[in-house]
């Protein structure tokens, strides 16, 4: 299971990156006048500036939130019910600013990219982006920062908090 999870790991990141760099072939992160990718650098910056604890708890919270919405859409039994099902939980972890690795893999390697872009970093100054955040985001902060203490926390949600709670509802008491 732990080569899985790896292997998986690392082919979110390179999917993730991937991604960020056509977002960038087209012009993405300049759309808007800077404005888009003034927006990204301050969610990565602000991410990549979380303690190692505060991005730990969040990951954990946010992957409760992600295997209830896959177990809540395996309950359902038409389309529309398993968007529905899905689609709330996904939502509060996202309003609610959890973090998640795999989503991370995308937002900070677009706000790195865009942090080399000087009429962007001008905007994300314009915007309450702190220099000393902007200076703070790179690929160390990217890993050290949020991705390992968030994957982590992400485990710690699915595997032990989720998963051990359906194991000792459903399964703990059942004889093969």
């Amino acid at each position: 299971m732990l080569a899985n999870w790896v292997l998986i790991w690392i082919g979110n990141l390179v999917g993730a990156i991937l991604l960020v760099l056509i977002i960038s072939g087209a012009n993405g992160l300049t759309a808007g006048g800077n404005m888009v990718g003034a927006i990204s650098l301050k969610i990565a910056a602000g991410k990549a500036s979380m303690s190692f604890g505060s991005a730990f708890c969040s990951g954990i919270l946010c992957n409760i939130l992600v295997c209830l919405a896959v177990w809540m859409s395996f309950a359902a039994q038409d389309v529309a019910s398993k968007l529905l099902a899905a689609g709330f939980p996904i939502m509060l972890f996202v309003i609610s600013g959890f973090e998640h690795s795999i989503a991370n893999m995308t937002y900070l390697p677009l706000g790195i990219l865009a942090k080399g872009n000087a009429a962007i970093v001008e905007k994300a100054l314009e915007i309450g982006v702190s220099q000393g955040a902007i200076d703070n985001l790179g690929w160390g902060s990217m890993f050290g920062a949020n991705l390992l203490p968030v994957t982590l926390g992400n485990i710690v949600g699915g595997a032990c908090v989720v998963g051990l709670a359906y194991w000792f509802v459903y399964l703990s008491g059942k004889k093969n």
